[in-house]
């Protein structure tokens, strides 16, 4: 049967880095590229997606809600769902504009969802509900995605997963201390993460080509490949080897990303997006939303139109408190302060003022 390999780019630097390295070290696997097109995203997300379209020879856009009368997918169903916006606790964007097209992309056929997260964070990706779609994630130590660790690590499978590393495993003193791991019950001291790490440790080419052989008799995508060129794959991608990805392709990095300087009460700071997804994003930090408000005001000001009925993107004030001027000082001096404490330690570079991991984010919005 075949399987797909399907790749989402989001207009981010994870993503755009992840298919750029796929279609340079992998260049056999025929690899599908697909953005989902929200209709509300930033001009620079755009020109980062033509850029990446001319690079890998081609990117299938989907789109939500076509046919709708309204201008885009996401007012579309902010219609339908009585203007109430989305929120970290109701992320219904992501459900309705990405998730949705991109499994019905897929449709019912088997596929393997390569997925951008690095080898840095400390997160797990979007684990499709459907069985015939399997997430890897290139850039880890740890290719597998959580559910199949699960079940590689469950008791029932143990016996069956000593004798993968007998027929897989060349070195005898590795593969006596596999068998031991294998076999210590997982406790409060030893859980799975413990189990996985020890393995990982010993060889994770052997250990990927143990849970690949483990995954052919199971009926999950990866394992109905003859081959998966993955499993010798070792590489652990930070954030500075992306950004050294997408210049070194030509691509470039994301607009958005470059550091602006501003001015307050004599002191200079610097403010940027730190991540793709549509402009109005709840996930974003308030000094970004003054980088919105000064950089894009027409988005800013569309951002603030949608808030209405007592429905506000941040929970603790509207965007028309936001941008009054007093407010904007008082954000900028934080984000000031929290900028000098980062070069104190030594870190004032583009990367540090890319701070991904500052809040909590979607997990999903790569697709």
């Amino acid at each position: 049967m075949k399987v797909r390999h399907i790749l989402g780019i989001s207009g981010g630097k994870d993503s755009a880095a992840l298919a750029i390295y796929m279609k340079d070290k992998y260049p056999d696997l025929k690899i599908e590229y697909y953005n989902s097109d929200t209709g509300c995203e930033l001009e620079e997300t755009e020109i980062l997606i033509d850029r990446l379209e001319s690079y890998l020879g081609g990117i299938t856009r989907l789109r939500a809600a076509a046919g709708s009368t309204e201008p885009t997918p996401f007012e579309h169903f902010l219609k339908a769902c009585g203007n109430f916006l989305p929120s970290p606790q109701a992320r219904w964007c992501t459900q309705k504009m990405k998730l949705q097209e991109m499994e019905k992309f897929v449709g019912d056929e088997p596929a393997i969802s390569y997925v951008g997260i690095r080898g840095d964070e400390e997160r797990d990706g979007y684990i499709s509900t459907k069985p015939n779609i399997q997430a890897i994630f290139p850039f880890r130590r740890n290719i597998w995605s959580l559910d199949v660790i699960n079940l590689f690590f469950n008791k029932e499978n143990i016996s069956k997963v000593v004798e993968i590393y007998r027929n897989v495993c060349p070195d005898i003193h590795d593969l006596d201390e596999a068998i031991r791991i294998l076999e210590t019950p997982l406790t409060k001291k030893f859980y799975y993460s413990k189990k996985l790490n020890a393995l990982l440790d010993l060889d994770v080419k052997v250990f990927n080509k143990a849970v690949f052989e483990f995954l052919k008799t199971t009926s999950l995508p990866v394992g109905q490949l003859d081959k998966f060129p993955l499993v010798d794959n070792d590489d652990i991608i930070i954030k500075d080897d992306v950004f050294s990805i997408l210049e070194n392709s030509g691509v470039g990095v994301p607009g958005y990303y470059k550091p602006i300087e501003f001015e307050v009460d004599g002191q200079i700071g610097t403010y940027n997006r730190s991540r793709s997804g549509c402009y109005f994003c709840f996930f974003q930090q308030k000094i970004e939303w003054v980088w919105l408000y000064e950089q894009h005001r027409d988005l800013y000001m569309k951002a603030m139109e949608f808030e209405k009925d007592g429905y506000t993107w941040n929970q603790s004030e509207s965007l028309a408190e936001l941008c009054r001027p007093e407010r904007i000082r008082q954000i900028k001096l934080e984000a000031i302060r929290k900028q000098q404490a980062q070069k104190k330690q030594g870190d004032g570079t583009l990367l540090s003022q890319i701070d991904d991991n500052d809040e909590i984010l979607c997990m999903n919005c790569f697709i």
